[in-house]
């Protein structure tokens, strides 16, 4: 019985060292890698916007604005495309009959708001617009923005057909909120059978009593992406990447 009890001791020691040490697939920057992100807007990122009571802290402690700046600027320098997935709400989505919790939130709040499919009214300067320090990178030539995704991931909107379409297979992710549209877009992404590197401090989440959507969404990246960066170690990557 004793043998037969440290044996079993034994097996469950080295499945809790496996477990422990989860493998890391690595991921590589080569001609078939693309920048992905979500959400550089104004609602989000900037102390005006209508979430920035509950984001504000996660996105001050990672230093996500300029993370994400760093990512269009070594993009830039080093020819890199960047897709950016944008979240926009016109007035014929704020009659859904069928909302999550947040999704109704996001509609009392206004997030995201557009006046129009068409036109621009009203646009300039709003929660919907990109954050004023990241406009002279996404008006570059090697930046596509994509049609809007409606609820958190890339199912409704056209992300995996530009990449496709482009030629890449490997994606680098970051981008606003770590457990909501960042999220979605990996798990998507990787459903999709791209390979899906996450820059876990060029995102952030809303903090709330009782919950912590970075937190939550970091667990994830470790767990489902190919590898989690920081933004230091995947623009030392992109700038020793050659064509």
């Amino acid at each position: 019985m004793k043998n037969l009890l440290k044996a079993l001791v034994i097996l469950l020691s080295g499945i809790s060292s496996v477990y422990a040490q989860l493998p890391d697939p690595g991921f590589k920057v080569d001609s078939r890698t693309a920048i992905v992100i979500t959400d550089p807007q104004n609602d989000f990122l900037s102390p005006d916007g209508v979430t920035w009571g509950v984001v504000g802290e996660s996105v001050t402690a990672n230093n996500t604005v300029a993370n994400l700046e760093e990512l269009f600027k070594v993009a830039k320098e080093n020819d890199i495309t960047v897709f950016v997935s944008p979240h926009y709400y016109y007035k014929h989505d704020h009659s859904w009959e069928i909302e999550g919790s947040l999704e109704a939130l996001m509609h009392k709040i206004k997030m995201f708001d557009r006046s129009h499919t068409l036109k621009t009214d009203g646009f300039e300067g709003s929660g919907a617009d990109w954050l004023e320090q990241y406009k002279k990178y996404i008006d570059e030539d090697n930046v596509i923005v994509t049609s809007p995704h409606k609820v958190y991931g890339p199912e409704s909107n056209d992300l995996a057909l530009q990449l496709r379409k482009h030629g890449y297979e490997n994606v680098i992710l970051a981008g606003m909120s770590a457990n909501l549209c960042t999220e979605s877009h990996m798990r998507d992404l990787v459903e999709s059978g791209f390979r899906v590197a996450v820059v876990k401090d060029a995102t952030a989440g809303a903090i709330l009593p009782g919950l912590n959507a970075y937190e939550a969404a970091v667990v994830n990246f470790q767990m489902i992406a190919s590898h989690v960066f920081t933004t230091e170690e995947i623009v030392g990557e992109i700038k020793n990447f050659k064509k």
